[in-house]
């Protein structure tokens, strides 16, 4: 017995009867090109969709920084407000808070990049009581850290808790955010 083994069999027996096999390459490439069309125009949606979301979590990042500040006043009356990131920080497990290590704010924060921004306490105002200096003001800042990849917006906030933005991406925040 000779066996041959054709690859245009099935094709033939497809166009003799109604019912066909499968799909032809071509219907496979316009299928794939409607794909790739549609994730072309996801794209660009995905990215400011990104973005925002580093945003929103900037703005929540301040909340929790100028939180942790009003807790940490009040835990520590005679150092005022804390100075650095560091000092809202620390590890439970390291023992009881201080004021250089509070455990007021998580890690991933208190390392001053969180969701594409780098958070800064700066501008720190203080006052020299009983010869202890007790600092009364401060200004947290989170700004991108690629303007227009990972952010659009530059926000601050200071010890009065009012969040304000900078358009540009900087720290010169003179808008309020509705």
């Amino acid at each position: 017995m000779n066996w041959k083994l054709s690859l245009c069999r099935g094709r033939r027996g497809a166009q003799r009867g109604s019912q066909t096999n499968g799909f032809t390459l071509m219907e496979l490439l316009i299928v794939i090109a409607i794909i790739l069309i549609l994730m072309l125009m996801a794209i660009p949606t995905i990215g400011s969709l990104k973005k925002q979301a580093n945003e929103t979590s900037a703005i929540q990042s301040i909340r929790a920084i100028t939180q942790a500040q009003l807790q940490y006043e009040s835990t520590f009356p005679t150092n005022g407000y804390a100075s650095s990131l560091a000092a809202l920080g620390g590890d439970p497990k390291a023992g009881p808070p201080t004021p250089a290590a509070s455990q007021m704010l998580q890690g991933d924060l208190t390392s001053g990049i969180k969701s594409g921004y780098i958070f800064q306490i700066s501008n720190i105002t203080k006052v020299n009581l009983s010869g202890v200096d007790r600092v009364t003001g401060y200004q947290v800042t989170a700004v991108p850290q690629t303007v227009g990849q990972t952010g659009n917006r530059g926000f601050c906030s200071d010890q009065f808790g009012t969040i304000k933005a900078d358009p540009a991406g900087a720290t010169n925040c003179t808008q309020n955010l509705q």
